[in-house]
């Protein structure tokens, strides 16, 4: 089996493209081979598996079982690669032109969208990564130098690291207007605890940031149904589902019609945020400090005076950003 490791490309290739044919001709043309050098090469990576990776059949062939199990992973080989060279162009053009941001879920739906915009179209060289990660985790990634910019709430003091503020932001309670609600403008997060919960997918920032404020309690949530995105977190709630924290920021993007917008006395709920950069990465030629200056153009503009009701089509980062990774950890930190 080691012999496998000596198989080209164009090899893995093949059997991906023989597979989708269903053809050992058409196969072959799709990766430019002729019929004859397709079939021996076919026939070469039986001989190092030891067993056949295609059924031949009166009307063109089928993989075996051993033959889809090796084309599943020769295209996730294949994947990785372009991915690999996807994230390697641009340091292959100009080494500064690639920017690391790790960023909370509420600064990723809400604030970088129009600065990542702005900032694109000033420097169309420059290449972004964004990924969703808790504060405690960018922390570490922006000391060990694997993101040039990190945003977040929980601010720790460390001799390497610089903070500057971003945006003020408040986390609130959406529950559904049809669904009776105790009185008052302000409710105890320990209090919504006795309702069931609308959250995010497992490992989100948010989803994350709720089961450890529940944990500093003593309690547990109950988590009545998981969704992507705050979106269909208000749409369930609409539906009675549960009710569900979200940041302030987000409610100008979606519809919120039918909700309840409720504050929370808890002192953690108004929160800053903060962007978190290495004090060596700040050249004057930088991409990262010509990104950091334009991130600090609008801090702390109005992320807690959004609007408690309105309408609208849910708003992403993935129009102004070339590689978008849904790269989520567990965590008992904060958003």
């Amino acid at each position: 089996m080691q012999k496998l490791m000596h198989c080209s490309i164009i090899d893995l290739k093949l059997l991906v493209a023989v597979t989708d044919a269903g053809n050992m001709s058409r196969g072959g043309a799709a990766c430019f081979l002729a019929p004859s050098t397709a079939s021996l090469r076919i026939k070469h990576l039986e001989e190092i598996v030891g067993t056949r990776l295609f059924k031949r059949e009166p009307r063109g062939v089928s993989p075996t079982r051993a033959g889809q199990i090796m084309v599943d992973h020769c295209r996730r080989c294949l994947g990785e690669l372009e991915e690999m060279q996807a994230s390697l162009t641009p340091f292959s053009e100009d080494v500064h032109s690639q920017v690391v941001i790790y960023a909370n879920s509420s600064a990723i739906a809400n604030f970088l969208p129009e600065d990542l915009q702005s900032f694109l179209r000033a420097h169309p060289k420059a290449r972004i990564t964004l990924e969703e990660h808790v504060s405690r985790d960018m922390l570490v990634a922006v000391v060990e130098g694997r993101a040039d910019i990190g945003i977040l709430t929980q601010a720790e003091p460390h001799p390497d690291l610089d903070y500057f503020p971003y945006h003020d932001d408040e986390i609130v309670i959406l529950a559904a207007l049809s669904e009776p609600w105790p009185d008052g403008d302000q409710v105890a997060f320990l209090d919504c605890l006795r309702f069931p919960f609308v959250s995010q997918q497992n490992g989100s920032a948010i989803h994350s940031f709720l089961l450890a404020k529940a944990s500093e309690l003593g309690k547990r949530v109950d988590v009545r149904i998981q969704v992507a995105g705050f979106a269909a977190v208000a749409s369930m709630v609409r539906s009675c589902a549960g009710v569900a924290i979200v940041p302030r920021s987000t409610l100008g993007a979606i519809n919120c019609d039918g909700l309840r917008v409720v504050e929370l006395k808890d002192a953690w709920a108004k929160r800053t945020l903060r962007l978190c950069v290495r004090k060596d990465v700040l050249g004057p030629r930088s991409y990262v400090s010509a990104l950091l200056k334009l991130l600090r153009q609008g801090n702390c503009t109005d992320g807690a005076a959004a609007t408690k009701s309105g309408s609208g089509d849910e708003s992403g980062s993935q129009d102004f950003i070339s590689v978008m990774r849904q790269n989520r950890r567990h965590s008992v930190e904060e958003s």
